[in-house]
C-alpha cells in the first residue's frame, strides 16, 4: 500500500506541503489542475509547475484526481469527440510528470452530494452529512447555495459547471441509465488505448451516494455494477478507485468482499468511514471501525491479505480543534486517519510474519 494525501495546490489549500511532509508514511500527493474546467486541455507547463512544487518536498505525483469528464461526453452529445480528444491530450501530458493513475467519475451533474458540510458530532467535531429526506424534497439550487457558501471551491461543484446547471438537468431528462452506460463505454473505447500507450491506469470512482439523486441516474453503485463496468474491457489500464465511504453509504454493499473479488483491478483506494442511520441519513466519522458503519479493519485486512501495492488515501476527515479548512479536507483528522490505517496494516504485517515463522 502506497499512502498519499490529497492536496489542492499552492494558494488553494489550508494544508501546506511542509505539514504533509510531517505525516509518517506519506510519499505522494493526489493532485489536479483544479482551476481547469472540464473539457479543457491541461497544459504541460502548468503540470510541470506542480511537479516542481512536489519535487521540492520529495513527493511523487503518481495519482491525479481528477481530470473531470465533460458533461457532453456523459450525455453523448455530438460535441463529445472534441472533448475526448482534449482528455487524451491531458492524459499524455500528466504522464510526462510521472502520473500512473488518473481517477475520474461519470456522475451526472454533481460529483457528490451532502446537505450539511459542518454537522456536529457528539464529540464536538464536525463532518460532512447527508440528510435523505432533505435531498428527496429540496430544490437542487438550494443545495448549490449551501455547498458553495463554504468559502472554498469544492471538487465537483466548480463555478463553470454550476453556471449551466439548468441546462444540464434538462438534458438528462432525455437520457436514461442505459444510454449513460453506452456513453461511458464509448468514452472508454477512445481513451483506454491512450492510457495504455503512456502506462496510466484509468480508475473510475463510485457514485456518491450510490443511488439516484434528484432523479439523475447513477451507474457505479454496487458489486454488480462494478462487475459490469470492469467487463467492458480487459485493458490493464481499465481499473477502479474503490471508495469505501461512497459505496459504504449503502449497507447492502459488502466492501471487504468487493475488495477481495476485484483487488487486482483496484488502482486507488479511498478509505473512510460513514455512520448510517435507519432513515437513510449518513455522516462521515473517524476512520476507526467502531465510530461508523463501515468495517475499516476488515477493509485494510482485505487489501493486506491480497498484497495490495496500489495507492491509498484517507479520503475525507472530520474538522477538529477549530481548524479552518476546505470541508472534509483538513489536516488533523486525515493525518489521524493515515496513522490508524498504517497501524492496522502494520499489525496485519506482524501477524503474517509470525505465521510464516511458525
Amino acid at each position: 500500500m502506497q499512502m498519499t494525501f490529497r492536496w489542492y495546490g499552492e494558494n488553494n489549500d489550508s494544508v501546506s506541503l511542509d505539514q504533509i511532509k510531517q505525516i509518517p508514511g506519506v510519499d505522494g500527493l493526489v493532485w489536479a489542475l483544479h482551476h481547469r474546467a472540464a473539457g479543457e486541455v491541461w497544459p504541460e507547463e502548468e503540470i510541470m509547475e506542480v511537479k516542481k512544487q512536489a519535487d521540492a518536498y520529495g513527493f511523487h505525483l503518481d495519482v491525479v484526481e481528477s481530470i473531470n469528464v465533460h458533461e457532453d461526453i456523459k450525455l453523448g452529445k455530438s460535441t463529445r469527440d472534441e472533448y475526448i480528444e482534449n482528455y487524451k491530450t491531458s492524459i499524455r501530458n500528466v504522464a510526462k510528470a510521472g502520473a500512473k493513475v488518473v481517477c475520474f467519475n461519470f456522475m451526472p451533474v454533481f460529483d457528490w452530494t451532502r446537505t450539511d458540510l459542518y454537522k456536529e458530532l457528539e464529540d464536538g467535531s464536525t463532518a460532512l452529512f447527508y440528510e435523505k429526506a432533505k435531498v428527496d424534497n429540496m430544490d437542487p439550487n438550494d443545495l448549490i447555495k449551501q455547498i458553495t457558501n463554504s468559502g472554498y471551491t469544492m471538487p465537483g461543484w466548480e463555478p463553470e459547471r454550476l453556471k449551466t446547471i439548468k441546462e444540464s438537468f434538462k438534458a438528462y431528462e432525455e437520457v436514461d441509465e442505459e444510454q449513460i452506460w453506452a456513453n461511458l463505454e464509448y468514452f472508454l473505447r477512445e481513451v483506454l488505448p491512450v492510457a495504455e500507450e503512456v502506462d496510466i491506469k484509468l480508475a473510475i470512482h463510485p457514485d456518491d451516494p450510490p443511488w439516484p439523486v434528484f432523479n439523475l441516474p447513477r451507474l457505479i453503485t454496487s458489486e454488480q455494477a462494478i462487475e459490469r463496468y470492469l467487463a467492458i474491457s480487459d485493458s490493464p489500464s481499465h481499473c477502479l478507485t474503490l471508495c469505501s465511504g461512497s459505496l459504504g453509504a449503502n449497507p447492502n454493499n459488502d466492501i471487504p468482499a468487493i475488495i477481495r473479488r476485484f483487488h487486482d483491478r483496484i488502482a486507488f483506494a479511498h478509505i473512510r468511514n460513514v455512520r448510517i442511520y435507519e432513515n437513510g441519513d449518513f455522516i462521515e466519522t473517524s476512520h476507526r471501525t467502531q465510530d461508523g458503519s463501515v468495517p475499516i479493519d476488515d477493509i485494510v485486512k482485505a487489501y493486506h491479505e491480497n498484497g495490495f501495492e496500489g495507492y491509498a488515501r484517507p479520503d475525507h476527515g472530520r474538522h477538529l480543534w477549530n481548524e479552518e479548512c476546505r470541508p472534509g479536507y483538513g489536516l488533523y483528522d486525515r493525518a489521524l486517519g493515515i496513522m490508524h490505517l498504517w497501524g492496522l496494516w502494520d499489525a496485519y504485517e506482524l501477524v503474517k510474519k509470525k505465521e510464516e515463522r511458525e
